[in-house]
């Protein structure tokens, strides 16, 4: 059975819904007959999605609104939630995932940092805002899924402020899921989408392009979006997708190994460490394909 927020007649509100996981669980919505408010930057790509949605829809372009938002301006996104309610009269589901890369070390790129993090993070904190009291209100099942990162609870050098931007957004969610369960009757679920490899738009690959052209070791949006909805269909809270490349087991011992460098006091990173790199490599060995 399906998590009890989807089904014929529903609501789901997208946020970066023109291209990659957004699109896909727009299409995968609308096919299981729910109505779609799709919310990206203005553009031909948020229109060209909003018509592939609609091809999918029960109703048409009748059960399809495209909202141009900037998630990170607080503005924008109380707008998209008048919208969903005007036009639909509820919300079942929420999926904040827009977001971007390219940031920056821990001191270059200071412009691409506070774009990264007002997308990434404030985007999502707008969203829980804006919707999550009136999700709430409405006392029916709903769900509220975020789009975190692995990058965000491993932290590997390199786009560091793409990092604490996901990691922000893991911490966010917990606490809703938190304060969500707190409310006595409240019937609103919180999930953290943690992706594998996909191939979206921020790893290349554009609206209009096949799966075809994606690297073996990536996941389709698609894919990620079917083993979402099994996550969510079960319960779950943390739902870490796998690869084609990298297995449950394999993120499992990365996870673990990132806590245990403060646990054990061991040098920040330590995984990437020259000191450290050989015994990380020794701990992940039997698990790593």
């Amino acid at each position: 059975m399906p998590h009890p927020a989807i089904g014929p007649g529903r609501v789901a509100v997208i946020t970066g819904g023109a291209s990659g996981i957004g699109l896909a669980a727009a299409r995968k919505f609308a096919a299981a007959g729910m109505k779609i408010v799709l919310a990206d930057l203005k553009g031909a790509a948020l229109d060209q999605a909003a018509d592939a949605v609609a091809a999918l829809a029960k109703g048409g372009k009748a059960d399809v609104r495209a909202v141009p938002t900037d998630v990170s301006v607080m503005e924008d996104v109380q707008r998209l939630k008048q919208i969903a309610y005007q036009s639909f009269g509820e919300v079942a589901v929420l999926m904040n995932n827009a977001g971007i890369g390219n940031g920056g070390g821990p001191f270059e790129n200071y412009e691409r940092w506070q774009r990264v993090l007002s997308v990434n993070l404030w985007g999502v904190i707008n969203g829980a805002h804006a919707f999550a009291q009136a999700m709430e209100a409405q006392g029916t099942p709903a769900a509220i899924v975020n789009t975190g990162s692995k990058q965000g609870i491993t932290c590997p050098p390199g786009d560091t402020a793409y990092n604490v931007s996901k990691a922000g957004v893991k911490v966010l969610t917990e606490g809703l899921a938190h304060s969500l369960r707190s409310i006595d009757g409240c019937k609103v679920t919180a999930h953290l989408l943690i992706p594998g490899h996909v191939w979206t738009g921020i790893t290349g690959r554009k609206a209009e392009q096949p799966a075809s052209g994606k690297p073996k070791g990536a996941w389709t949006p698609e894919q990620t979006v079917e083993f979402m909805l099994e996550r969510m269909a079960d319960g779950d809270f943390y739902i870490l997708c796998p690869d084609n490349d990298v297995p449950h087991a394999l993120d499992a011992r990365r996870i673990q190994w990132a806590a245990d460098d403060i646990i054990q006091n061991r040098p920040a990173l330590s995984r990437w460490h020259k000191d450290h790199k050989d015994k990380f490599a020794a701990y992940v060995k039997d698990v790593t394909p």
